[in-house]
């Protein structure tokens, strides 16, 4: 299940996706448009791959490139399950052919667990016997901070790989990492910038490798296909790393910081519980009369130009997950309920 444009087309009021309801960067949009899709890209990126690796102050020879999250979720599940690292052997590293495990949060992205399955992972409940492991901070649905994370990290066995998606760490409006730098180094870091940029039509992501992980970054590398990034991917992750984008989403955040304290305060009038979040989205559990009528609910207000986000997929039955949106927005959203529910 994902947000956004359905059978229905584009809605009108999307509260559905995490996306910056500032966006899109009109720098970065005015890019795209300027690419040049009429040549290949430099098929191993390699200005790409120095701006990105200037910006995060690392090796260039960590950054690999993803033609989205979910391609790199799949890919490196993929990986985990056809091979898994062993102990050196004649000085030299093998694979070896056995059953893997894959640990995810207990709310998070379904592609996690469907990655997972569809490598022949099985799905455990204790993190310390996996040999994959999802992190997300902040993370989807409820915006919050992965309870344990760091001592997961210091846990995990040897071989275990950890992957921490940053999908909405630029996007985080409140507290900090739980993280150290030396423990962030441990993991695979996903980064997407579309939601960010508030382009989240273009497809393309990029990912830090551990240190120490090259025998794994080979792998992955082979395993990826011709040319993962188009042109205006390119120029999106490029554009990610200028003083000036920054500097707007910086004021965007500004904005969205306000807008998050109105909209919440429009779902308390509605009698709505609100789940703390240090992002630009939010769950929220509306009264029980709308949530033993969900479905009715949810058609009735698409049919309205609103889109929610139904947190089931995530695991949370009872709530909504809810982005940010401008006070426009935010009041249709609040007439529609109210118009729905008079009574309750």
């Amino acid at each position: 299940m994902h947000g956004g444009t359905d059978t229905l087309g584009k809605p009108t009021y999307d509260f559905s996706t995490n996306s910056n309801a500032l966006g899109p960067c009109p720098e970065v949009l005015t890019q795209i448009r300027l690419s040049d899709c009429a040549s290949y890209p430099d098929p191993d990126y390699h200005s790409l791959r120095n701006a990105l690796a200037a910006w995060h102050q690392v090796s260039a020879q960590r950054i690999m490139l993803a033609a989205s999250a979910s391609e790199f979720i799949f890919r490196i599940s993929m990986l985990v399950g056809q091979r898994n690292q062993d102990k050196q052997d004649n000085q030299s590293k093998r694979f070896a052919h056995s059953q893997k495990t894959v640990w995810v949060p207990p709310h998070s992205y379904g592609d996690y667990v469907l990655a997972g399955r569809a490598a022949g992972l099985d799905v455990v409940e204790n993190c310390r016997s996996a040999d994959l492991i999802w992190a997300c901070e902040p993370g989807s649905p409820l915006g919050q901070n992965q309870i344990g994370l760091a001592e997961m990290i210091t846990a995990k066995s040897g071989n275990a790989q950890v992957v921490l998606d940053c999908a909405y760490q630029a996007l985080r409006l409140s507290g900090c990492s739980s993280l150290s730098p030396e423990q962030r180094d441990a993991c695979w870091q996903l980064f997407t910038p579309n939601k960010a940029l508030g382009l989240t039509g273009v497809r393309g992501a990029y990912v830090i490798a551990p240190l120490h992980a090259e025998t794994w970054q080979q792998r992955l590398e082979q395993m990826a296909a011709s040319w993962p990034l188009g042109s205006h991917a390119v120029t999106m992750l490029s554009a990610w790393t200028l003083p000036s984008v920054q500097e707007w989403l910086l004021k965007s955040l500004e904005t969205l910081r306000q807008w998050k304290q109105r909209q919440i305060a429009l779902c308390t009038d509605l009698g709505w519980q609100i789940e703390p979040s240090d992002t630009n989205f939010f769950c929220v559990t509306p009264n029980r009369k709308i949530q033993e009528h969900r479905t009715d609910f949810l058609h009735a207000m698409r049919a309205q130009g609103i889109k929610l986000r139904h947190a089931g997929s995530f695991g949370l039955d009872d709530s909504f997950r809810m982005r940010v949106l401008s006070p426009p927005m935010q009041d249709a959203f609040h007439r529609a309920v109210k118009q729905y529910s008079p009574n309750f």
